[in-house]
């Protein structure tokens, strides 16, 4: 299924793509978010979580995300059960979110962290927010409170960012401040209209 107005807006974990997200809101973008949906996901899926991994990833009723993540990243079989629960859920929400997107006729952004490794949506154009494999293992470091293994287990998950780069239709660069990233997203809107405009 080809999505004429939707933008993909991908990266790595910890490339900043969340802060990219809202400088494209305040801009007047609607932004489909994959990571919403997969969490909205996660909560409908209790029952089958249970089955997969068990009570220990339960704290009471609630789901605790830290010990699911603790699981998934230290098992690529563990992260393919939960891939093949959620994804195909994801998928489907976010599709139907996209139609009804595309009924309006105008530009709006798909934030989809694993856009490259799904290789599920056909859309007009991709944009990766990138910073270097340096930079994004400090960033998830310090923000996940992570020691270097665990953080490099993480992106490891997820294709290369430079790969990632190589692919894309534009590059956001996030390697220093706010001031510049915010520039860089200015620039990239512009793209974006010149494109959607012709």
């Amino acid at each position: 299924m080809f999505f004429k107005y939707a933008c993909v807006l991908t990266g790595g974990i910890a490339t900043g793509k969340s802060t990219v997200c809202s400088f494209l809101k305040l801009q007047g973008y609607s932004v489909i978010d994959a990571d919403i949906v997969a969490k909205e996901q996660l909560e409908n899926s209790k029952k089958e979580l249970k089955e997969l991994f068990g009570e220990a990833i339960f704290d009471g009723v609630t789901i605790d995300r830290k010990k699911l993540a603790d699981i998934i990243f230290n098992s690529q079989s563990q992260r393919e059960k939960l891939n093949n629960l959620i994804h195909p859920k994801v998928r489907l929400e976010m599709k139907r979110l996209a139609l009804e997107k595309e009924k309006l006729g105008i530009p709006y952004i798909v934030d989809i962290p694993l856009f490259f490794e799904s290789g599920e949506y056909d859309c007009e154009l991709s944009v990766v927010v990138y910073t270097s494999k340096e930079i994004q293992l400090k960033r998830l470091m310090k923000r996940e409170g992570l020691n270097e293994e665990a953080a490099t287990k993480r992106i490891s998950s997820q294709i290369d960012i430079d790969e990632k780069k190589r692919r894309a239709d534009w590059v956001i660069d996030n390697s220093s401040d706010l001031k510049h990233l915010e520039i860089e997203t200015k620039k990239f809107i512009e793209y974006m209209r010149d494109k959607t405009c012709k």
